[in-house]
């Protein structure tokens, strides 16, 4: 089952749907569905049929995040976000992505600081 698939089907607790993977009962399709429901509300899954396009100037800035050892995932976030705000060339999407990933390191970091 791929995750398009999988995760709304936690979501709305489809046991239907969870009982036909290989190896998956009723009683671990209810369990998985307690124990990731709340934890996967905030995972952002592309709609299946619904293919994600990228303009070139979002490749590019893409490209240049991961070179610099961000993360795929987070890249893809933070491009998304900063898009809503129509940046019109590179440098403006990539300070605008760095803005945001530099936001989230900062409140990881905070967090663990927290916790010592």
């Amino acid at each position: 089952m791929s995750l398009e698939e999988l995760i709304p089907a936690i979501r709305k607790g489809d046991l239907a749907q969870l009982v036909r993977i290989p190896g998956v009962g009723r009683k671990t399709a209810e369990r998985m569905v307690v124990e990731l429901r709340d934890k996967l509300a905030v995972v952002d899954v592309p709609q299946a049929g619904k293919p994600t396009t990228r303009s070139q100037l979002e490749s590019d800035v893409a490209s240049a995040l991961v070179n610099l050892g961000y993360d795929t995932r987070s890249v893809d976030g933070a491009i998304e976000k900063a898009g809503v705000k129509a940046p019109s060339d590179f440098e403006e999407l990539l300070r605008a992505a760095l803005q945001i990933l530099g936001g989230a390191s900062m409140k990881k970091t905070a967090r663990a600081g927290r916790d010592e």
